[in-house]
Parts: structure tokens; C-alpha cells; sequence
């Protein structure tokens, strides 16, 4: 099975839309020989995004939390109006985050490459581009960033595409967010090479209504794992497995740990707070007291 544009939701195909001239426009200020080769001269280290993850899983309160660096949305606008990433990095990783995620789409989240730099720079913690890839390029681009980890959308990718930009970032050695909301999306997803740099994000929220339901984790991660369990030659015995919108509250976070799943992406809770590391700690601590 693979993804047509008549079933990408109307909102992605604007922003991939945006996503190919952003491409082309890069190209033209910097070839992609250009870009290859600063990557090639550039030995940094990446930080084990997933290894984070899997980590974090071992700890008291198993629990992973991806927190996010987020100022805007489209159908929120302006989340943070006191916007500093540098700032929210370091509050994140002492209030017990395992990884974080910054936002760089410009248009449609108002972020930008370089609030991704200024976090990579204040805090130890690996960090995933949060972005819509398209094409090679952006994952070169990420790769020069300091990104740890790439996010890989089904819902916008074809089959051919989504592999060809699995395969760069893993050669890269990069991990791969790869992103699901409905069970055909799963379904190709499962179709790309098992790696230990997989994370399986399983995104609660329907593109085309904007409804959140916890349920499309629990439905989604029970086909995962039979689909692994299945699979003979797997290298991902244990798939790592992020839940990601509609995660509000400790019960929101105890639901998910009674079926299983320990790992987390949240944004937009903590981001609509001052003090976002707060609100992380807050919630860790509220699950620790019904624990």
C-alpha cells in the first residue's frame, strides 16, 4: 500500500506544498554537493535519541518523557508568548525530560533552525527535528544542526520516499521518529527495515477532524506488537513506542503505563505554561503521587 495525494489531508498537502519551494529555495543558496560535504567534514557525535528512550524505561518511574519546544500552532496560534529555547532546554532536562523536540517549520509553527542549535547548545539531552521531511536535503540539514533524531510523517510521505530518507538518516546515524495515526499508515510503516533506531510515534490526533482520542495508541500498539512478534528476523524485539497528543494529566500518563506504553511526546500542555520545566515537574510528580 502506498500514500496518494488525494489522501494526504488538505492541511498537509499545504504544508508540503511550502515544504518543496523551502527545498528549492535551500538548493539554490547551497547545492546539495555543498551540503554533503560540510556534512562529511562534520564528526560531531550524535547523543541517542532512542538509546535515551530505552534508558528512561529502565529508571523508577519508566517513564520518557520527549518534551517540547513549541511557540506556535496552526490552529492554536501563539502558544508561548515568552518564547526562549535555550531557556525551556535547560529547564526541561532538570526537571527529568529524556529527549527533547523542537519545532523549525517556520510558516505554519512559527520555529526556526536555530532555536534547535540554541537548545542543542544549552542542554545535554538528544534532540529530535521536529519538522516535515520531504526530501534528502532536510536531512542533511538536520544532521548539521545537531538534530539526534528525525521525524518522518507516513501520513506525507510515499513509500518510496519514506525509505530513501530512512535509509540517509540511519546511515547518518540518526534515529527515526516515524509517525502513524491510522492503522494503514502502520501498516506501511511496518514495512520499512526494522533498525534499533526505530521509535514508532503513534499520533492521537485525526488529521482531518482534529479529534484527539488516547484510544488510537492502545488500538495502534497492540498491531505493532504483533506485527514485531510476528517477525522472525525483527532486531526491534522490544519497539520503542512514543505516545503523542491528548496527554494532559497523570491519568492521562498512568492509562498509557497500565497498557504498556512508557514514553511520551508533550508540548502543548507545557508550552502553554511560564515556566514550562514546572509544568513537567508537576506532572511527574502527580504521577508518582497516584503511583
Amino acid at each position: 500500500m502506498t500514500t496518494t495525494h488525494s489522501d494526504i489531508p488538505s492541511v498537509l498537502q499545504r504544508i508540503v506544498a511550502t515544504k518543496v519551494e523551502e527545498v528549492k529555495a535551500a538548493r539554490e543558496a547551497l547545492s546539495l554537493e555543498d551540503l554533503k560535504a560540510q556534512v562529511a567534514a562534520d564528526d560531531k557525535p550524535r547523543r541517542g535519541f532512542a538509546a535515551a528512550l530505552r534508558a528512561a524505561g529502565t529508571k523508577e518511574n519508566g517513564i520518557g518523557i520527549i518534551a517540547e519546544i513549541k511557540k506556535a500552532s496552526p490552529s492554536k496560534g501563539i502558544i508561548n508568548h515568552n518564547f526562549t529555547p535555550a531557556l525551556f532546554a535547560q529547564q526541561y532536562e532538570q526537571a527529568g525530560a529524556s529527549c527533547l523536540s523542537v519545532l523549525t517549520d517556520r510558516d505554519y509553527f512559527q520555529g526556526d533552525d536555530i532555536y534547535l542549535i540554541q537548545a542543542a547548545n544549552t542542554s545535554s539531552l538528544p534532540i529530535l527535528r521536529k519538522d516535515f521531511m520531504i526530501d534528502v536535503y532536510q536531512i542533511y540539514q538536520s544532521y548539521l544542526m545537531g538534530a539526534d533524531c528525525i521525524l518522518l510523517i507516513m501520513a506525507c510521505l510515499d513509500d518510496a520516499q519514506v525509505r530513501e530518507l530512512h535509509a540517509l538518516s540511519i546511515e547518518l546515524g540518526m534515529d527515526v521518529l516515524i509517525e502513524v495515526h491510522t492503522k494503514s499508515e502502520l501498516e506501511r510503516a511496518l514495512q520499512l527495515p526494522r533498525s534499533v533506531h526505530n521509535i514508532y510515534g503513534i499520533n492521537n490526533r485525526d488529521l482531518n477532524t482534529f479529534d484527539v482520542d488516547l484510544q488510537t495508541t492502545l488500538d495502534l500498539k497492540n498491531i505493532l506488537n504483533d506485527a514485531l512478534a510476528a517477525d522472525a528476523n525483527s532486531a526491534e524485539q522490544t519497539p520503542l513506542i512514543v505516545t503523542e497528543s491528548g496527554i494532559h494529566s497523570s491519568d492521562d500518563i498512568r492509562l498509557m503505563l497500565s497498557n504498556d506504553i512508557q514514553h511520551f511526546l508533550i508540548g502543548e500542555q507545557f508550552m502553554k505554561t511560564d515556566h514550562p520545566g514546572q509544568a513537567l515537574q508537576s506532572l511527574l510528580a502527580g504521577v508518582a503521587a497516584d503511583g
